[in-house]
């Protein structure tokens, strides 16, 4: 009989992330595939999950170095390298890898020979969705902001009459209408606030108006063309953010509450909200950027914090909401995993059999074979010199930086040596008729000057 294959469930080491990758159901869910679970001493105690509810669902309470004989390593963040010393080589490990900007840690999970799955990457198909964790997580962080924001505010959201008089309606805006910010709209009208929306993407105009909140935007041809085919915004012009920003400006000064969300996948989060528009909210606004960790969307965010300026407005910018909500969160996330996890455990044979031609795994698997094997970051380590091609590398390769030098930023390409020419006569140079520089041509020019007159549009005179 085959001994069954261990999925193994550590502790976050990251002692702001609370949340866990597996959860009673997902126990039994993942038992009922025929693998032995063992879940890290203490892993669920943020996620409000004891060690006798994993115990309960079928999972052996193991220690850390239990790492060492697993197969399947679930997680929320991606592994320390730490960590990733006690992983045998060749294990699978599904997690949320967070992997742009951050190449020397992706190279570390390729040195250590295991399969890494960056659960973020998972396409947007039919198929994928009940695996989505950008989606699942993005839903609490926007209820969430809502929540800490009306905290901040300390003022009543509906509007209330009553015999002593009447509390307005908190006026709240939403900026980046994704899954966070649908759910902030919606957690806000809830509440009773009057509530506007604005985002790049025309697709999200109707979803907006259909939880009754307003949308704000500049609608020109760049913003009817500001979705990717994948559902994600894309980055706008500088003009565009000039002309948005205009119509925001004024639209800010009069809120209460103003929550941020908008990401770019593998970029730093664009800047909605200047010091300038900040600075003309009313004393008690509140901010609320959920981008804090990309850089932020609004100047003058700190990650981590939540500050009060000089004016009176406070600027809240909590790391990882989600994790302020990590019970909910976790199950959440849990239930994505193996949903993912269900897709690559043959049924028959009990054991992890993953089809590297399946699209899901194409588009998570991370590295593998101790190689980086997606596409957006294999070949990064790769540093051999190439030939320069105008229009297709950039001319930063170390043989040719010497060459691009004094190029423009990120267009970067070095301009290909002219040839050298022997010295040769001058002739006039009809333009749009004769090109002046072919040795070839110029001979032949000189005798057809001779027999016929140059017609312009007709010939050239050079053949």
């Amino acid at each position: 009989m085959t001994t069954p294959q261990i999925v193994f469930v550590p502790k976050e080491v990251d002692s702001n992330e609370p949340r866990v990758a597996a959860s009673p159901d997902t126990v039994k869910r993942i038992s009922g595939l025929g693998l032995d679970v063992i879940v890290e001493a203490g892993a669920g105690l943020a996620s409000r999950i004891t060690d006798e509810e994993f115990a309960r669902a079928g999972a052996t309470i193991g220690k850390a170095s239990d790492a060492a004989k697993a197969d399947v390593v679930l997680k929320v963040r991606r592994p320390a390298e730490a960590e990733l010393k006690s992983y045998k080589s060749g294990a699978a490990v599904i997690a949320i890898m967070d992997p742009y900007g951050n190449d020397a840690a992706v190279a570390a999970l390729a040195k250590a020979g295991v399969t890494a799955f960056a659960m973020e990457f998972l396409p947007r198909i039919t198929r994928a969705q009940v695996m989505d964790v950008l989606s699942s997580q993005a839903n609490l962080a926007g209820y969430q902001a809502v929540i800490d924001g009306a905290a901040e505010y300390d003022r009543a959201l509906p509007m209330m009459m009553t015999a002593a008089g009447t509390v307005p309606a908190a006026k709240v805006f939403v900026m980046g209408v994704g899954v966070a910010g649908l759910q902030a709209i919606a957690t806000a009208r809830r509440m009773g606030a009057i509530v506007t929306a604005t985002d790049v993407r025309p697709a999200v105009k109707e979803q907006v108006a259909s939880l009754g909140a307003k949308f704000l935007a500049v609608e020109d041809e760049e913003f009817k063309a500001a979705e990717t085919a994948g559902g994600y915004a894309k980055e706008m012009s500088k003009e565009y953010q000039a002309k948005q920003a205009a119509l925001t400006a004024e639209h800010i000064a009069k809120q209460d509450i103003v929550i941020t969300t908008a990401l770019i996948p593998g970029r730093p989060a664009p800047k909605l909200v200047s010091a300038a528009m900040v600075q003309s909210m009313k004393p008690g606004s509140v901010i609320v950027d959920l981008a804090v960790e990309r850089g932020g969307n609004v100047e003058g965010a700190v990650p981590g914090a939540v500050i009060t300026l000089d004016n009176g407005v406070k600027i809240v910018g909590h790391l990882n909401v989600p994790g302020r909500v990590a019970a909910s969160a976790s199950l959440l996330y849990a239930r994505n995993l193996f949903a993912f996890l269900e897709t690559m455990v043959d049924k028959g044979t009990k054991q992890l059999a993953i089809n590297r031609d399946d699209e899901l795994v194409k588009a998570t698997m991370l590295t593998d074979g101790g190689r980086v094997v997606h596409p957006n970051f294999a070949g990064k380590e790769a540093a051999a010199p190439k030939p320069i091609v105008p229009g297709q590398n950039r001319g930063d390769d170390p043989a040719v930086k010497k060459a691009a030098k004094g190029a423009e930023p990120g267009l970067d390409v070095a301009p290909k040596k002219a040839a050298a020419k022997k010295p040769t006569a001058p002739k006039p140079v009809v333009p749009g008729q004769n090109r002046g520089e072919d040795p070839a041509a110029k001979n032949s020019a000189r005798k057809s000057a001779a027999k016929k007159p140059i017609v312009p549009g007709k010939n050239r005179g050079d053949a």
